[in-house]
């Protein structure tokens, strides 16, 4: 049995821990093996003897009938994007190969606080800033579902190490669809937490000893199952003790069954077409909820997706400059000002964005506070318990592909995150749920969108929808 527990979702994991049916270095080791013989280069640094030792401790509170939290000697893997004390944390850059923290991102810290054992860091593009993950220090990573596809980005490390069963879970991020590409990708869940709710500090970008991060980064975990996600959204908000902070957070869950549920779909839109067979994918989650008796209906969408789309760029854009230094911004000026009127190139629109003034970034802030009050009204004016789009236009595309082709027609790279774009700026929890394959064998999932804070109820809704589709079975 234990041989094959590093194939269990998380939670299968703990219980076998819990009973003592196997030790957290066992478990350890076990996974360790895993990644020793893997071949996808999703795990790219460790440090085996600190996880060791970690693990030999997690043990021994348990011998003494202790616990330090809910993940107690649970072996788990980090992006390397959040710093880790002791461990080396490149973000993927050269420029920080040496790079060793003396201290954790405040989210890693929460998750030690709560037992885990950290047992490596996975790969990520050069400051998270691709939806391919590789890079010049560590290389390539493969998608365990299929070698010649992309695993996506910045989250593709982490991804497929869940995918792979080299970790029971991940902590990933995300800004422009970063986590939820990869999870649809490599088809396991992922879930973009509600805005707020997991601190960024520590995560790079931005740089080492920054205290501020991104108004639109969320961190957030990756699994195989979506009980898992459950229990690391709970020691993701459950402050460490360093934080010295009073607050707790006490999330709704869902109390209803589907057939009480109101759910509207946005299956398609001309600014993000998607093929057949994701199309198909979307009916066949439509036909499981008619069939639990739920209540459907099509929409359009509560926003605009163009709109919503410009004003997530000119946000993006305006966040992505913090870090850089003074003579790349005063170089970035001088090209903004030399720009022709009527430049409408994705260069010129993203040089303007980043030079923009603080007046124009206050006016985009506001647009923002309108676009959420929109959202909210779509929930509760509609009476809209969830809504359902596709995660992306289709399936992993191929590795180091610049290109996205949808049912024959060549689109805009960057359209692979159009549907995840429409809740990052706004931050409502969102949820990549893996529900079928296309004829080829690539995963497919759908993204489940919900108020501010139902992000426990999104993910009740995902294990039922996991019992319909058993993708565990798959995955």
């Amino acid at each position: 049995m234990t041989t094959d527990l590093t194939l269990q979702p998380a939670h299968v994991q703990l219980r076998s821990l819990d009973r003592r049916e196997i030790s957290s270095r066992e478990l350890l080791d076990l996974h360790l093996d895993r990644i020793n013989d893997s071949t996808i280069n999703a795990v790219v640094t460790r440090d085996d003897e600190a996880a060791r030792r970690a693990a030999q401790a997690a043990d021994e509170r348990r011998t003494r009938g202790g616990s330090t939290g809910a993940l107690d000697g649970l072996p788990l893997t980090v992006k390397d994007s959040f710093e880790t004390a002791g461990l080396r944390t490149t973000s993927g850059a050269e420029d920080l190969k040496s790079h060793v923290p003396e201290r954790d991102a405040d989210a890693v810290a929460r998750l030690r606080h709560q037992g885990v054992v950290i047992m490596g860091k996975t790969n990520t593009p050069a400051y998270c800033q691709d939806l391919h993950t590789d890079n010049a220090l560590f290389g390539l990573t493969l998608n365990p579902r299929d070698p010649a596809r992309t695993v996506g980005g910045s989250s593709g490390g982490p991804a497929a190490a869940v995918a792979a069963n080299l970790t029971p879970a991940d902590l990933g991020s995300d800004l422009a669809g970063s986590l939820r590409l990869p999870a649809h990708y490599c088809g396991i869940y992922g879930l973009r937490p509600t805005s707020g709710l997991v601190p960024a500090r520590g995560h790079i970008p931005r740089m080492p000893g920054w205290l501020t991060s991104s108004d639109m980064l969320t961190p957030g975990p990756l699994a195989r199952h979506p009980r898992d996600l459950d229990l690391l959204l709970d020691s993701l908000t459950t402050p460490s003790p360093s934080e010295n902070s009073p607050w707790r957070v006490d999330l709704p869950t869902m109390d209803r069954s589907i057939s009480q549920l109101r759910f509207a779909i946005w299956a398609d839109d001309p600014t993000a077409p998607v093929d057949r067979a994701t199309a198909q994918a979307l009916d066949l989650v439509e036909q499981a909820l008619a069939t639990a008796g739920g209540q459907i209906r099509r929409t359009t969408g509560p926003v605009a997706f163009t709109d919503s789309l410009r004003l997530f760029e000119q946000l993006l854009h305006a966040t992505a400059t913090a870090a850089v230094g003074d003579e790349a911004a005063a170089s970035e000026f001088a090209a903004a000002q030399a720009l022709r009127h009527d430049d409408v190139s994705l260069r010129a629109s993203a040089l303007r964005h980043r030079t923009q003034t603080h007046r124009a970034w206050l006016r985009a802030d506001e647009e923002r506070a309108q676009l959420r009050e929109k959202w909210q009204g779509f929930f509760a004016g509609a009476e809209i318990d969830v809504l359902i789009t596709p995660t992306a236009p289709t399936p992993a595309i191929p590795a180091g592909s610049r290109s996205l082709v949808v049912d024959g027609e060549e689109r805009s790279f960057f359209d692979q995150t159009g549907w995840a774009n429409l809740t990052s700026h706004v931050g409502l929890p969102s949820l990549v749920v893996p529900v079928t394959q296309s004829a080829e064998g690539l995963p497919i999932s759908v993204q489940l969108v919900g108020p501010a804070y139902s992000d426990r109820a999104l993910l009740a809704l995902a294990e039922a929808l996991d019992e319909s589709f058993r993708c565990d079975q798959w995955s």
